[in-house]
């Protein structure tokens, strides 16, 4: 597959996005002269993922669902319910991250925390790369839905990114920041190298929904002592409101 010049500046741009959220996202405050509170500011972009998955990829499932049953040439067992099914196992192999990560996280034994990082970390740049991937080779190709995407993703892994330096520390600030960041970029350059049937691209599709709906859970929700409960719904009701008339 061909990608127009266009498509791969665009999509390009995107990439090095986030990228830089993971490099550089614990540094900088875009907003330090209206918000002090850096945490405010996540909440708000943590509201706008939640909103994008309600509004836009929870929809779209629909649709991944359509592709894949015309792209497939022989009859479906349940007309392509699969796809639905796959997006469960993207929610549930995060959720089993994120629960291997805080077993492994009580000894709080040296060994044990660095098999965390590593276990972290190499899942979640898995996850990025398929994100950036998924960039080139979209089943929605328009320069809107480039964008939508690209800021909602961009905030999500803010939160990410949040997240993985507030428990890692040093070490993500050492490692893991880099390795996400590339894996972002190779992601977006194997999607320009390869491309995959559209049967394939429609389950990759819906296993990243599933994980985008777990991680906004687990690491996008405020918690009591650390969210800030109004920037996140100003977040999401915002973004929301915007989201309705393109999606």
């Amino acid at each position: 597959m061909a990608v127009e010049s266009g498509a791969i500046i665009e999509t390009g741009l995107a990439a090095l996005l986030f990228a830089a959220t993971f490099l550089v996202g614990g540094r900088v405050h875009p907003f330090r002269s209206l918000v002090r509170d850096r945490r405010s500011v996540v909440s708000f972009g943590a509201g706008m993922s939640a909103a994008y998955v309600f509004v836009h990829l929870l929809p779209e499932l629909s649709e991944v669902r359509h592709h894949f049953v015309e792209s497939v040439d022989a009859p479906l067992r349940f007309e392509g319910m699969g796809v639905y099914f796959l997006a469960l196992v993207g929610f549930l192999v995060f959720y089993g991250l994120d629960h291997l990560r805080a077993q492994l996280r009580k000894p709080l034994a040296g060994e044990h925390s660095a098999l965390s990082f590593r276990l972290h970390v190499g899942g979640f740049a898995a996850y990025a790369g398929l994100v950036s991937y998924l960039l080139v080779n979209s089943l929605g190709e328009t320069s809107t839905s480039t964008a939508l995407y690209a800021v909602a993703i961009a905030f999500h892994f803010l939160s990410v990114e949040y997240a993985l330096r507030r428990e890692y520390g040093a070490a993500f600030e050492r490692s893991g920041r880099f390795v996400l960041a590339g894996m972002s970029i190779l992601g977006w350059a194997v999607g320009l190298l390869f491309a995959m049937p559209p049967y394939v691209l429609a389950l990759l599709v819906a296993f990243l929904s599933g994980a985008i709906i777990m991680n906004s859970l687990i690491m996008e929700l405020p918690s009591d002592q650390d969210g800030r409960f109004l920037p996140f719904v100003a977040g999401g009701v915002a973004y929301g409101l915007l989201l309705l008339p393109l999606s």
